[in-house]
């Protein structure tokens, strides 16, 4: 059971020989495609791989996906990005689980895939399609935010990709592509939802708000419709709108489970808005949440944690109760001794007396 991995790369001479020190004692093959380079990324490309093509850019994420896909001779086809990594270990675990392949013979393989923070740790997980049977024909769609619409049968495998991030400026490039595109086709709901996502990090709140409802009023998955909804919130708060941003983080629960993001952002703001009792509510809820990552959240696990231990002790010593804002406190020492805040309200409470270590 052969793996090609299938790669395209512009302009990633920082990051593409770190990708690929880590897969290359795994992949049987690989292929990296070049949409339009001008430093030394093909160079590095090749020496790993004699398989290096170039793929004119068309503002087509897609459409240069499938032609690397259509150069693989594996069994399977597997994709990373320049800047991920398999982390230490995880190479490991994708040669022992080459032998599920071998019995199972999936449509295609799902895993984790981390987000990560400045400093290289996880700060967001959700599940991605990783790996698709060649003879099944499986194709990319989408301009920008591309995805392969999964079928047939799943594996869920145990080990993880690790999106590290590079340096290299990208702008607006995804904006401007929804904007030709939208100017040019309907949308569907998922892309509306990146769309939408992309005028918020651009800043652009109210044509944000607009095409984020948009895609709430029509049929869209609803793990992308919970992620709206947050995204949502955040445009009104930008825009001063509270009572509107809370309207927006309670609109989510008619589509699933709470999420723990979206409670920490309800927390944000009460507290914001001098309402402590009504954000400790929400920040303990957030500790109580389950892990939605296997359904295809956008998962902060830190959501779950951190957050919310480190915002609690700040509600309740608020609230006047300084013997729970310790408490909290001591949980999330206990559960991240370095974070910055963590550092900072443990000399708080020395200052006052109630720590002497």
């Amino acid at each position: 059971m052969t793996v090609s991995l299938c790669m395209i790369v512009k302009n990633e001479q920082e990051v593409l020989a770190r990708c690929l020190e880590s897969i290359k004692n795994t992949a049987d093959e690989i292929v990296i495609v070049d949409t339009g380079s001008d430093d030394d990324t093909p160079q590095i490309a090749r020496k790993f791989t004699d398989l290096v093509y170039f793929y004119p850019w068309r503002d087509d994420f897609a459409s240069a996906r499938n032609y690397a896909f259509s150069k693989g001779t594996g069994d399977y086809l597997m994709w990373l990005d320049a800047d991920d990594v398999l982390p230490e270990g995880e190479a490991e675990k994708l040669t022992a689980f080459r032998k599920d392949l071998e019995e199972r013979k999936p449509d295609f393989v799902e895993c984790p895939y981390e987000m990560t923070d400045g400093q290289g740790n996880p700060a967001t997980v959700f599940t991605r399609e990783r790996l698709f049977r060649r003879e099944a024909n499986f194709q990319w769609i989408g301009r920008v935010h591309e995805c392969i619409a999964p079928r047939g049968e799943r594996l869920s495998a145990p080990f993880r990709i690790r999106h590290l991030g590079s340096s290299k400026p990208r702008g607006a490039r995804n904006l401007h592509i929804y904007e030709r595109w939208a100017a040019e086709e309907t949308l569907s709901p998922r892309d509306l939802f990146y769309y939408g996502r992309e005028l918020y990090y651009n800043r652009l709140y109210t044509p944000a708000i607009a095409v984020l409802n948009e895609m709430l009023a029509g049929d869209g998955w609803y793990v992308n419709k919970i992620e709206a909804c947050k995204v949502l919130a955040l445009c009104h708060r930008e825009r001063g709108e509270r009572e509107f941003a809370v309207r927006a983080l309670l609109h989510s629960f008619s589509y699933g489970h709470p999420r723990a993001s979206v409670l920490c952002e309800l927390g944000k703001c009460f507290a914001e808005g001098a309402k402590h009792d009504l954000a400790a509510y929400w920040y303990e809820r957030a500790l109580e949440c389950a892990d939605r990552s296997a359904e295809g959240d956008f998962e902060e696990p830190s959501c779950r944690g951190i957050v919310p231990l480190i915002e609690l002790t700040c509600c309740y010593y608020a609230l006047g109760d300084k013997a729970r804002a310790f408490e909290y406190h001591k949980r999330a020492e206990e559960l991240s001794p370095s974070h910055p805040a963590v550092r900072h309200n443990r000399e708080f409470f020395r200052t006052i007396g109630m720590l002497s270590y």
